[in-house]
């Protein structure tokens, strides 16, 4: 996918919802959708009383398969920090933003200069036409709604700007992966698998499987259990963090997906 793809594949979640709202309930799976992610933003499990606006826009970044490069957060104070930390943080209100970029206000804006107050509320941008942005929002008026503001328009606090761009072209390098694996006999049912990659759910699955291709050249046994598949991953020089998946295969709603993809089959049969 291009860098515009990636960014139309989120900005299409939060169209997705347009519509939903508390006076119905519909609002609800959105946040049982961010509450159900794990690590959960603080240990907090939101309520569905709770202003939901960041948990939107994190829960979109959830089901899209983002949370790599998007923080995930209940609150906007503290997403706006994890941006920072992540060098993705926007501080002039008179930026351009794209599609796909997260736009905070602070409601208490004079419209004076630079806007350095507390964030209030944040939602997505759906697009940008002359000097007007569309943006998504949940919890606007209590359900998910477009607004529309200025480009450098007054409320406007910031941007937190993901780097869609470092997701640009995983997707078809991992399905080509999977299709020269599959080949090997390495793995089986490639139609899952490339499901899998696109669903984007099981974290660094994508670099997994391109480092795996670029690595196995010969099939070999399978193994029954994740430490023996890391191991043999570690050997093969196909993963350099076996801890790092050794604690996390199971963080996952599809941790069978994810055992099955560290106890790829390799061993001394193949060659690197």
């Amino acid at each position: 996918m291009t860098e515009m793809q990636v960014r139309q594949k989120i900005v299409g979640v939060m169209q997705g919802w347009v519509g939903r709202k508390e006076a119905n309930g519909t609002h609800k799976e959105i946040i049982d959708i961010y509450n159900a992610h794990r690590p959960l933003a603080r240990g907090y499990k939101v309520k569905y009383t709770d202003a939901w606006c960041a948990a939107t826009v994190s829960a979109a970044a959830i089901v899209a398969g983002m949370t790599d490069i998007i923080p995930t957060e209940c609150g906007c104070s503290a997403m706006i920090e994890l941006f920072k930390k992540l060098g993705c943080w926007q501080e002039n209100d008179a930026y351009r933003p794209l599609p796909g970029d997260f736009i905070f206000y602070d409601w208490q804006d004079s419209g004076a200069g630079d806007n350095r107050g507390a964030p209030d509320h944040v939602g997505m941008v759906e697009k940008v036409v002359g000097s007007t942005i569309t943006v998504i929002e949940g919890n606007y008026s209590n359900s998910v709604k477009r607004r529309t503001i200025k480009v450098n328009g007054r409320y406007i606090r910031g941007y937190g700007l993901p780097k869609y761009s470092s997701k640009a072209g995983q997707e078809s390098d991992a399905l080509a992966a999977v299709d020269k694996l599959a080949k090997l006999g390495v793995i089986n049912s490639p139609e899952y698998w490339k499901q899998v990659v696109k669903s984007g759910e099981v974290k660094y699955l994508d670099a997994l499987l391109v480092k795996a291709a670029a690595k196995i050249t010969k099939n070999g046994p399978r193994y029954n259990t994740p430490e023996n598949g890391v191991s043999a991953l570690v050997s093969a020089g196909v993963i350099d963090s076996p801890v790092y998946w050794l604690e996390h295969y199971r963080d996952y709603a599809t941790s069978a997906v994810h055992n099955r993809c560290i106890s790829l089959p390799v061993s001394s049969l193949f060659s690197v």
